[in-house]
């Protein structure tokens, strides 16, 4: 054990020593870069930012980390329903899970925190190594609730849209201009129909990358329902409208449901914060009075 905290340490040591090699050499490269830009003439001289050296730090890290192919369709999909869906994405977020995880381990390993221990040490890199996919996971549950929230003010403008005699693609077209406000991640993701519909893609399929990408129940079930619609020849305005009645009466349920819980929820701070506390207050008084009386007539 003892043999073992010295070997990680150099082995730390050596990684960050190939981090700082790695950050400088991009720094020539970005000095290169300049000179060239100051030859062309005023105007034209290349800065490289400091986010985007980091990100391609980051990206360089996370291909050298190990990957299997079902983690990685997984964590893509995560990310793309997070909203980042850049192909540098998955590298960078590898690269942070990886970096995470060796600053943790390096931080807890030397004795600049806490008494270095290879068990701390072990912990706080795993630690590390996991709170990037869990800070993900947070992140598309919330980006997923907007959505699902903004959904009935979609469908909404969509049957109006409808009704007033635009077909469906301009009627979402027109739906995500008016959301770009209010809701923009729906909005984006109207958004990207119009262009897959533009690039030559069916509308069904557009229709079903929209609810693989957002990964929320009811936007597949309005696809779904669009797609019947498409197939059957069936009125697009009748349909959106029972949607929308249905999805609210959804919502309703949802919100029934939560209140419902509620009680069950605060039984846990009621007995384990608040009652102790009461109990403090009302039977302490009573509880030093029963001693101070009692315990000396026992010992008479």
């Amino acid at each position: 054990m003892t043999l073992l905290l010295p070997l990680m340490g150099f082995l730390f040591v050596s990684l960050l020593i190939a981090a700082v090699a790695l950050s400088m050499s991009q720094g020539a490269t970005a000095t290169i870069e300049r000179r060239l830009g100051e030859l062309r003439g005023p105007g034209q001289v290349l800065h490289a930012p400091k986010a985007e050296r980091l990100s391609r730090t980051l990206q360089k890290l996370g291909r050298m980390a190990p990957q299997s192919a079902k983690e990685l369709t997984k964590i893509r999909q995560r990310l793309i329903q997070a909203g980042f869906r850049s192909n540098e994405a998955l590298s960078i977020f590898f690269g942070i899970r990886v970096g995470l995880a060796l600053v943790l381990f390096g931080v807890l390993s030397s004795p600049i925190v806490v008494r270095p221990s290879l068990y701390i040490a072990l912990c706080g890199a795993g630690l590390g190594y996991l709170m990037p996919s869990m800070a993900l996971g947070r992140k598309a549950r919330k980006r997923q609730h907007r959505i699902r929230l903004s959904l009935p003010d979609a469908l909404d403008l969509l049957v109006v849209s409808v009704e007033a005699g635009l077909g469906l693609d301009q009627a979402l077209q027109r739906v995500g201009e008016e959301l770009a406000y209010a809701h923009p991640e729906l909005s984006d993701e109207l958004r990207l129909i119009n262009l897959e519909l533009r690039a030559g893609k069916a509308r069904a399929e557009a229709l079903r990358n929209l609810a693989d990408r957002t990964g929320v129940e009811d936007l597949s079930q309005l696809a779904a329902m669009l797609i019947q619609t498409d197939r059957f020849g069936t009125s697009v305005a009748r349909s959106l409208r029972v949607h929308s009645e249905t999805l609210r009466t959804k919502r309703k349920q949802r919100a029934e449901e939560a209140a419902a819980k509620t009680g069950v929820k605060m039984v846990f701070p009621l007995v384990f914060c608040i009652f102790p506390a009461v109990w403090v207050v009302t039977i302490g008084p009573a509880a030093i009075k029963f001693v101070e009386v009692l315990f000396p007539l026992a010992y008479k």
